[in-house]
């Protein structure tokens, strides 16, 4: 079966690791690639198109920023795969996450960094134990078996358009597993390979991202589980 696959990639100054991206992605088998570039000040959206990608731009700074800007322009797809343009990630991966959505079996499929022992090591310290508070909360208030809040990840879009998505930075990924569980999406996690990123990360990389980024992570879940309470399960 072969459906029409967009990839959306947030990117913020991945001048360097773009093209590693793009270049190891499965070309054939997608319809569109999206690079959002969010307030790049290098080569970041010249860099992208160069490698055949459609750049769209987003001032408003943050990563669920981007991810929205992105759905904002797709072209009528089947499936959208979510992927970061730090090359930490191994794209030509995205054939095993799209394959369960493609067999008519899953809605969501979340590629995990913390089954394959080379992959958990890869992680920061700090995002690793970030990743096991947040699942462990998520377990815990709203019975979601997650793993990771890995950004590798691929929906069917009609699943993405019922979850209304709408936080415009760290909470993103939280906030699509959360509803994953609340709209009884078939969600599915895989082990993915993951690697170093190129250049040094904005957000877990810095102090001060990492306490931004954990906060709202918890400030997210903390919010959803009073509107999964007070409004019903």
């Amino acid at each position: 079966m072969s459906s029409r696959i967009s990839v959306i990639i947030p990117a913020f100054n991945e001048e360097s690791s773009l093209p590693l991206v793009l270049n190891d992605l499965p070309r054939k088998l997608i319809h569109e690639i999206i690079v959002v570039n969010n307030g790049s000040t290098d080569r970041t959206a010249e860099v992208a198109q160069e490698n055949g990608a459609k750049v769209v731009t987003e001032d408003r700074k943050g990563y669920g920023s981007a991810c929205l800007k992105g759905m904002s322009v797709l072209d009528n797809p089947e499936i959208v795969v979510f992927i970061d343009g730090d090359y930490s990630d191994y794209p030509e991966e995205l054939i095993q996450l799209i394959a369960p959505i493609e067999e008519g079996i899953k809605d969501f499929v979340l590629g995990s960094r913390m089954i394959l022992p080379e992959s958990r090591d890869a992680l920061l310290p700090q995002a690793r134990y970030g990743n096991v508070l947040a699942v462990s909360m998520m377990r815990m208030f709203f019975r979601g078996r997650y793993t990771d809040l890995g950004p590798f990840r691929a929906i069917r879009y009609s699943s993405l358009k019922t979850l209304q998505m709408e936080d415009t930075n760290f909470g993103w990924t939280v906030e699509m597993q959360i509803k994953a569980i609340k709209h009884k999406l078939r969600t599915l996690e895989i082990p993915v390979h993951y690697r170093k990123r190129v250049g040094v990360s904005k957000i877990t990389g810095t102090v001060s991202g990492t306490l931004k980024a954990g906060s709202k992570i918890i400030w997210t879940l903390i919010k959803y589980l009073i509107t999964y309470y007070s409004y019903g399960k």
